[in-house]
């Protein structure tokens, strides 16, 4: 439990430090100041959210996870708009100072993404991973889930019912047994 927890907090940092670098080094945004910094701040975490839904926990591209992931990454994204509003409402007095490595600052938290958008990716990854804990190996295949061969005429037990022309009726203890064929 605590090595999935760890693997969601990297991979969710690892997804909004990107995003912040994308941000902060591609298109030069190292704050979310004023009217159009807000409307950033949202898409910016709601995309975080977003992509972190669709790696952490059962990544999209593992067997059968293609519902899950696109699930996860919906609700993902609605959790980090709301997660950047919780962030701009009751974070504003949490101070922080990236400037040292060019990100802006100093300045409130939820103003830096160079701040905000790994701290909340990170916290998703690790909601996500744990969420993914449900019994399991490696493979993805669920523990206790047996294969069953489709073809029953070759030595695998067949299922019988009162409706076959085999089985006896009216057993008195409720169970049916089988009638012996004579040679």
């Amino acid at each position: 439990m605590v090595r999935r927890l760890v693997i969601g907090l990297v991979l969710g940092f690892i997804v909004g430090g990107a995003l912040a670098a994308a941000l902060i080094g591609g298109l030069k945004i190292a704050t979310f100041l004023g009217t159009g910094g807000a409307v950033l701040a949202y898409a910016t975490a709601a995309l975080a959210g977003g992509l972190t839904g669709l790696v952490a926990g059962k990544p999209i591209w593992a067997r059968d996870a293609k519902t899950e992931a696109g699930l996860k990454a919906f609700f993902g994204a609605l959790v980090g708009a709301g997660a950047m509003f919780g962030l701009r409402q009751w974070a504003g007095g949490w101070m922080i100072d990236l400037h040292s490595i060019g990100a802006g600052g100093p300045g409130p938290v939820a103003e830096l993404p160079g701040a905000a958008l790994p701290l909340i990716a990170a916290v998703l990854g690790m909601f996500f991973e744990l969420d993914n804990t449900g019994g399991g190996d490696e493979t993805g295949r669920p523990e206790g889930r047996k294969r069953v061969a489709g073809n029953a005429g070759a030595g695998e037990a067949k299922t019988r019912s009162a409706r076959d022309p085999e089985v006896q009726e009216g057993d008195a203890d409720g169970e049916l047994e089988p009638r012996r064929a004579k040679r």
